[in-house]
């Protein structure tokens, strides 16, 4: 009834006092700083021109061997897309037009210039650009090192060992090509790659089995060189060897014992660099397969060199032999 002051709710207790109190607590001073520039019309999910491409990708998923509209896949291998991730790989192999089909971006990630750069050049390519949970990016990559963004690149098409052959016959020059025996980290693939193509070579050779395949690893080691560079598989790795050198090709394996020096190597005739793994180095067959065995001097005591950069020393001899 009014005015019973007993009844439960009838009189405020103290400290409860509704309505602002002095003061913030800080929770406005965030709200005054600046947030950066302004992302893409790509990246911001409400606009009409990010709505055109989920739906791209959406009906892109449809036909395509990524799982639920919209989400990264978690298969790997060479049947199915590989994701490269972090924000330096994303944006290199963008610019090098490695032929991504998706670029995904976590809810929530802080813009930057290489972010930026990523999502413009994406779509200037017509590359879906998709905002998703960044627990899905969590999930396939180790502790979360993706940055907020990851690039989806398709299975690598490789080429045929035959197709080196003919590439190299269309420019005129003297052949220059490597092949990796026993190579089984993607990451020394991808700087094999990288250096072939960044002095003049015109193709690496694989074996189909017990080797590194370019997968997400080995296109972000590239730099997106895998995208320019021709990489041949070969069935047997002996018999393609044995093949080139019926038609001219100097077959020349790399070890640290070898019956020759870089110093005394001649590498303006068509030529095969063959990389044994540091481990392992060359395996029998394809060391008798080989006409020489070259080493490189070193002047201190380091036994042997990482598998890349052995190959990119090699590589950049010819290449200043051939300027000559």
């Amino acid at each position: 009834m009014a005015g019973n002051s007993q009844r439960k709710g009838a009189i405020r207790k103290g400290g409860t006092k509704k309505g602002a109190v002095v003061g913030s607590g800080g929770k406005r001073r965030r709200g005054l700083e600046g947030r950066g520039a302004t992302p893409p019309a790509e990246a911001r999910t409400k606009h009409p021109a990010a709505k055109r491409a989920a739906a791209k990708a959406k009906a892109a998923a449809k036909s395509s061997p990524r799982g639920a509209a919209g989400r990264p896949s978690t298969r790997k291998g060479d049947d199915g897309p590989e994701l490269v991730l972090g924000r330096n790989p994303v944006v290199e192999c963008l610019r090098a037009g490695v032929p991504a089909t998706a670029l995904y971006v976590a809810v929530g990630t802080e813009n930057d210039d290489r972010l930026t750069e990523s999502v413009k050049t994406a779509a200037d390519a017509g590359i879906s650009i998709l905002e998703v949970p960044r627990t899905d990016l969590d999930r396939l990559s180790a502790n979360g090192m993706h940055q907020g963004v990851a690039l989806q690149v398709p299975p690598y098409r490789y080429a045929h060992p035959d197709d080196l052959v003919d590439r190299v016959r269309g420019t005129g020059e003297p052949a220059l090509l490597v092949a990796l025996d026993n190579i089984s980290d993607p990451r020394n693939l991808g700087a094999v790659v990288r250096s072939v193509a960044a002095f003049g070579g015109h193709g690496v050779l694989i074996p189909s089995r017990r080797s590194a395949s370019v997968t997400a690893v080995a296109w972000r080691t590239s730099a997106g060189a895998a995208a320019r560079l021709p990489v041949a598989r070969a069935t047997n790795l002996t018999r393609t060897l044995k093949d080139w050198a019926s038609k001219g090709y100097q077959i020349v394996g790399l070890d640290a014992g070898g019956d020759t020096t870089l110093d005394t190597f001649d590498g303006s005739m068509d030529t095969v660099i063959v990389v044994g793994s540091e481990g392992k180095g060359l395996s029998r067959l394809v060391r008798e397969t080989c006409d020489s065995i070259l080493s490189i001097p070193m002047a201190g005591p380091v036994e042997s060199l990482n598998a890349s950069v052995a190959a990119g020393v090699v590589l950049s001899e010819v290449a200043r032999q051939r300027r000559i």
